[in-house]
């Protein structure tokens, strides 16, 4: 990659972070990202959301980590997205192929990567227009 395909754009831009976006945080225990979070919008919960969000974060491990795609998606909104964060590279035991097949089996579908730090990838899922609950 050469320097002019690094990407200046603020990691929460990437991310589809707006002001006063809803966001729950589920296992991502990065106190980086969360005063990134807290500068951008204060409706930010860890753990399940009480109401439906625009955003929900999911750090991830390994492939048990990605069952939680099929409970996450009832939490939110139809246009809503879910990102899963996970380590980069050979870091990790997940690959690609096991998060788009997670997002699939919980009817989602990956649509953006974005990395997330110098150690950790995001893959973004989110319901196909067809499937958009009502």
């Amino acid at each position: 990659m050469t320097a002019d395909q690094i990407s200046t754009k603020p990691l929460l831009d990437k991310l589809g972070v707006k002001p006063g976006a809803k966001v729950a945080v589920v296992n991502l225990d990065e106190a980086w990202f969360m005063k990134l979070l807290r500068g951008r919008t204060a409706d930010i919960t860890s753990g399940k959301p009480r109401r439906r969000c625009d955003l929900v974060f999911i750090g991830a491990v390994d492939v048990s980590d990605l069952k939680r795609l099929h409970e996450a998606k009832h939490w939110i909104e139809p246009n809503g997205a879910i990102w899963v964060v996970r380590p980069k590279g050979g870091r990790s035991a997940l690959r690609d192929t096991d998060l788009i097949d997670a997002g699939l089996s919980a009817g989602l579908v990956d649509n953006k990567i974005a990395s997330f730090s110098d150690t950790q990838g995001a893959m973004r899922f989110v319901f196909r227009l067809r499937d958009r609950p009502k």
